[in-house]
């Protein structure tokens, strides 16, 4: 038969293919949350939504560093958007049905940023297997900004285990 039986002859005969178009040495130096932005573009993120659709834990929505972490992503230009995004939820992909309809493990689960305890000078981590960011309570904007952007720009992915 011309057809393969198995999934995984499935799966070579169609990286043969993909390899016929983009040679394996070209695409070898992206990660693959790289090569998602390079395929995908970068994705149009309504913060609005986004923030309208946040559930917080040991934070309020008025809480200090809840403020200045939306006035920080706020400013992230739209590669670092993207890559929050990727870091929080796995991937930089938008659902068609905006934030309400993002997806967790178990379903539908909306994004979630929890107080993380401990020492304020931590990197935020993430769960994304629950769209959770965990988020140490800084004591000023600018050590948040800097800390979230440390981590999303040398932490690729945040945790896939809860």
């Amino acid at each position: 038969s011309p057809y393969p039986d198995s999934m995984f002859e499935r799966l070579q005969e169609y990286l043969k293919g993909f390899h016929d178009l983009i040679p394996k040495q070209l695409i070898s130096i992206f990660n693959d949350k790289e090569l998602e932005l390079l395929i995908s573009g970068l994705p149009e993120i309504d913060l609005d939504d986004l923030q309208s659709n946040t559930e917080y834990h040991g934070f309020t929505a008025a809480s200090p560093v809840i403020q200045w972490f939306w006035k920080s992503v706020r400013g992230f230009d739209r590669e670092d958007l993207a890559r929050f995004l990727q870091f929080c939820t796995g991937t930089s992909k938008v659902p068609l049905e905006g934030f309400k309809a993002l997806q967790g493990i178990s379903g539908p689960q909306k994004f979630q940023v929890h107080k993380a305890y401990g020492a304020v000078n931590r990197l935020p981590a993430a769960h994304t297997c629950f769209n959770q960011l965990d988020l140490p309570e800084y004591e000023s904007e600018g050590q948040l900004k800097d800390r979230l952007l440390l981590a999303i720009h040398e932490c690729t992915e945040g945790f896939g285990f809860g």
